[in-house]
């Protein structure tokens, strides 16, 4: 059925509530394998995944790359693409269910699937991040990578797959899926707002959206990346 694919690098404080999320869905047969992708982490990421039963591989700390390798490495016919820091809500693969027997039906008209964006941090500030991320979703349907990606293996073949790129590589696929061919579920993939902490909110966010904008520009992501101090 499901082959997750998990790109990680460093990710020990996250990854254990990303994969326990996966556990139900595993348990009734709907998740078939969980392939996590290394960057070279320097902590104890690798034996977290392993430990819980994940398929572990390299590759280089690249998002794009990191993505490739995972779906390349993956062995069913859906993908579900999830970061190291989110969490699905439980009861997710129902929605899911649904959405793939649509699609396998051919009766819908979207290519793939993204989860609602939500963070895990009390406050104004969070909700705010968040009422504007559905906002811009129900205008673009453009989902950030952090909602995760629900695609059939056809589908993703189909566009070409992820491409090497350092960031940006969520919108680069969905540009090339159709931006209004993705469906956005209700369910919640709840992601760690620890950058956003770090960062401080509005900054963050600002920054993602100036990122964005000179993608839409059509400025290599390789260029937005160097302005952005990425390697």
């Amino acid at each position: 059925m499901v082959s997750v694919v998990i790109p990680a690098l460093n990710a020990e404080a996250t990854l254990p509530q990303t994969l326990t999320a996966l556990v139900p869905a595993a348990l009734e047969g709907f998740v078939r394998e969980v392939v996590v992708v290394d960057g070279g982490s320097e902590d104890k990421t690798c034996e977290i995944a392993d430990h819980a039963g994940a398929e572990v591989i390299t590759a280089p700390p690249n998002r794009g790359a990191q993505l490739r390798a995972g779906a390349n490495a993956a062995r069913h016919p859906w993908l579900l693409f999830l970061n190291a820091d989110t969490v699905l809500d439980a009861g997710w693969e129902r929605e899911a269910a649904h959405f793939m027997e649509r699609f396998d039906r051919g009766t819908s008209r979207h290519a793939a699937a993204a989860f609602r964006f939500a963070l895990d941090d009390d406050g104004f500030a969070p909700r705010l991040i968040e009422g504007a991320v559905r906002l811009r979703g129900a205008l673009l349907r453009s989902p950030y990578g952090e909602q995760g990606l629900l695609i059939a293996r056809r589908q993703y073949d189909k566009v070409g797959g992820h491409r090497p790129l350092p960031l940006l590589e969520d919108a680069d696929l969905v540009r090339r899926l159709g931006m209004r061919r993705v469906k956005l579920l209700s369910t919640r993939a709840v992601s760690s707002a620890a950058r956003y902490r770090r960062d401080g909110y509005f900054r963050h966010a600002l920054d993602n959206q100036r990122q964005r904008l000179l993608y839409a520009l059509r400025l290599a992501p390789r260029q937005a990346a160097a302005l952005r101090g990425e390697r």
